[in-house]
């Protein structure tokens, strides 16, 4: 499938069709392959990026940077101490200045707002690298993973998000299942629940995709059938120590288990998270709520994390050719080639070998063993969004 999206933005799922989404998907296999077959070609030449970061990562710049630099384009980097965005400079003038300098303009912080701003003011293309709101760049990746690790078509696909889904991964799992026509499933508190706005969005898009959408507090009615199991961090950095107490009392029941997977009936049910993931004591803010709360996991246990059901690294790995799907589909001359082999490739939902996509490989059955859906993770903690 062709996809041209010449000038657009990339702010939000809701911004698109769902052809449009599908193209980008297909669009990022294409880009895959052709890289995989050392057979990419350049379509970026002379391209600069800005990539403006107010919240420092390792998955959005490097899939940024590495992207632009395979279609030959350059990037600058703006870090949390060099953006002035509403201190120094406002939103409007600091997109009036780089839309004169910069062909693109991605963009990571906390307000959506700030991001709606610079794509009204800059007169190029700006990207959501991640919001409070929305993180559409990680859903590009979610799907495609989705696409490479199960034979089924999209509409066919059903997943559950489990865990704190009242911002950016609750809100864009649940519109971006809802816009092409999957099976979403949000376990959670019902405190935890996407906003009503949210909600009646997504409710609105699946009367015409065909979507099913639930939203139920019960492990036991959210995950039966799942194709996919998610979840993202529970605790964020920069937040009081009180409010972790408390989100980590409610999460507790939530944390995906080898019992969790085990509940879906699915032997080949796989396990997506955006990283970064407490499973283990490996890092300081881990061993720091160890100390504060004697938790080993928060919101997934080592065991699933470690485990064949796991594909998170995949799921990472597609940041980076999801990524530059948008910045060719963006930034890329009308008529340019996306694959120059043309060697064809399975439609978007149809399985996709390793040489022209991602690693498939068969999940080992759940172990009998371990702690049951409903309860408490072991011990441990979550990153920032």
């Amino acid at each position: 499938m062709a996809i041209h999206l010449e000038g657009r933005h990339f702010l939000k799922e809701l911004d698109f069709t769902a052809e449009e989404f599908r193209g980008l998907i297909d669009l990022a296999a294409r880009l895959k392959a052709a890289k995989r077959a050392g057979a990419e070609v350049r379509l970026l030449r002379g391209k600069n990026i800005a990539l403006i970061f107010e919240k420092s990562s390792t998955r959005t710049r490097c899939a940024f940077e590495v992207a632009a630099a395979d279609q030959g384009a350059s990037t600058t980097y703006i870090d949390p101490s060099g953006s002035h965005i509403g201190s120094k400079e406002s939103a409007k003038d600091t997109a009036r200045v780089l839309g004169r300098m910069f062909d693109a303009i991605e963009f990571r912080g906390d307000a959506q707002a700030t991001v709606e701003e610079l794509a009204q003011y800059a007169g190029v293309p700006v990207y959501n690298g991640l919001t409070d709101d929305w993180h559409p760049t990680q859903m590009l990746a979610d799907v495609l993973t989705m696409t490479e690790h199960t034979d089924k078509p999209l509409q066919e696909i059903a997943y559950a998000y489990l865990g704190d889904a009242r911002l950016n991964m609750g809100n864009s799992y649940l519109v971006t299942g809802a816009l092409l026509g999957m099976d979403v499933r949000i376990v959670a508190p019902r405190a935890y629940w996407p906003a009503p706005a949210v909600v009646d969005r997504a409710r609105a898009l699946a009367e015409v995709s065909g979507a099913r959408i639930t939203l139920t507090e019960e492990i036991a009615e959210g995950v039966p059938g799942a194709d996919f199991v998610a979840t993202d961090v529970w605790v964020s950095m920069g937040e009081p120590k009180e409010v972790w107490d408390e989100r980590i009392a409610d999460l507790g029941p939530y944390s995906v288990t080898m019992d969790v997977l085990r509940a879906t009936g699915n032997p080949d049910v796989r396990f997506l998270h955006c990283l970064p993931a407490f499973h283990d004591l490996g890092t300081s803010v881990a061993r720091g709520i160890h100390d504060r709360h004697g938790l080993t996991e928060l919101e997934v246990t080592d065991e699933v994390f470690e485990s064949p059901h796991s594909v998170v690294f995949d799921e990472a790995e597609n940041r980076m050719h999801t990524i530059k799907a948008v910045l060719v589909a963006t930034l890329a001359p009308v008529g340019s080639p996306a694959d120059p082999a043309d060697r064809p490739l399975p439609a978007v939902g149809q399985p996709v070998s390793r040489s022209a996509a991602g690693s498939r490989r068969p999940a080992a059955p759940c172990p009998t063993s371990g702690r049951s859906a409903g309860t408490p993770a072991g011990r441990g903690g979550r990153g920032s969004r």
